[in-house]
């Protein structure tokens, strides 16, 4: 790699212009990736994209001027200093923040290379050209910076409640999925085996297997269930993975009461006693994030889930008693 110091004036802007196409390019993709959910700031970063297109000409023109039509096969890759980036571009449905944040650090690293290159030029005309591409580009990382305070609130309010909905797409509805899963099939189990033993560490294994076991299952139910590209429910690794944690949790939640060592006195009854009240806790998050973030009738959750839950525990302590 170069040094920046070694760049001669031809190669400073043969590296804007090409870095200036890339951007641009850049910007373009995440409107394409906006398009849909976050129409207003997909406009804002089609504009964008397209004041770097015009920075690439009014360097290309005076690259002409100067030095002809050849351009050098020189990038930002190759010059020491530039920050290494990671390609978020490639991926879809990025979280908006996200992709502020990386719009607002390519702004930030834009304007530092043409006020370095401004200060090391030589040539007057170059000089200022560079000088009013950084101020340009300070004026972009501003934009970037204040993406969603450039929307009226009619958009905001309207990218918002699309962000929420995304949100529960991605994250809310495979870990509730999960936990509901997770807290209400292993009841069974669990509790078949804490009455048919009375013992607890034997009661913790089932449960403990059947909770990873339960989450494994649901993490690649999930994952494999849809690859995201039609619903916008993003990564179906990610969504994957949120499910088996939240099944697994789910089911060691009340699992976790039978460490209580046996050598206690009535150790069975009290391990028993907490976990009811934790799986009595449990259905009734679960119905009040059902509620909250599903538009389920209130009722409706409760009859769904602790009326469902209460068969399950029940069913499962009356095969573990018989």
């Amino acid at each position: 790699m170069k040094k920046f110091a070694d760049l001669s004036e031809r190669e400073v802007l043969a590296v804007a212009i090409s870095a200036e196409e890339e951007d641009s390019r850049i910007y373009m993709s995440f409107a394409e990736d906006l398009a849909e959910r976050y129409p207003d700031s997909a406009k804002i970063f089609e504009k964008m994209a397209g004041e770097e297109r015009g920075h690439r000409h009014m360097l290309l023109d005076m690259y002409r001027q100067r030095f002809g039509e050849n351009l050098p096969p020189i990038r930002r890759e190759d010059v020491k200093g530039f920050l290494k980036r990671r390609p978020i571009w490639l991926t879809k449905n990025l979280p908006l923040e996200r992709i502020r944040k990386q719009a607002e650090a390519m702004e930030f690293e834009a304007r530092r290379f043409y006020t370095r290159a401004a200060e090391q030029t030589q040539d007057v005309g170059v000089r200022r050209l560079l000088g009013d591409l950084a101020e340009l580009e300070k004026g972009h990382q501003y934009l970037a910076e204040q993406l969603t305070s450039n929307l009226s609130p009619g958009a905001r309010e309207a990218e918002e409640r699309t962000s929420q909905r995304m949100f529960v797409l991605q994250y809310v509805q495979p870990g509730l999925a999960g936990l509901m899963d997770g807290s209400v099939s292993t009841l069974a189990p669990l509790f078949a085996a804490a009455f048919a033993t009375h013992q607890n560490w034997q009661t913790f294994l089932v449960g403990l297997a059947a909770s990873i076991g339960a989450g494994i299952s649901m993490g690649f139910a999930e994952a494999l269930s849809d690859d995201g590209s039609m619903t916008g429910r993003g990564s179906p690794w990610l969504r994957g993975g949120i499910c088996g944690l939240m099944t697994t949790l789910g089911g060691l939640g009340h699992t976790m009461p039978y460490l209580v060592p046996d050598s206690w006195p009535n150790a069975f009854w009290i391990a028993t006693s907490i976990a009811a009240m934790v799986v009595f806790v449990e259905l009734w998050a679960i119905a009040f994030i059902r509620t909250r973030y599903m538009d389920t009738p209130f009722l409706q959750a409760v009859f769904q889930i602790v009326l469902g839950g209460a068969i399950v525990l029940a069913v499962g302590i009356l095969i573990g008693a018989a």
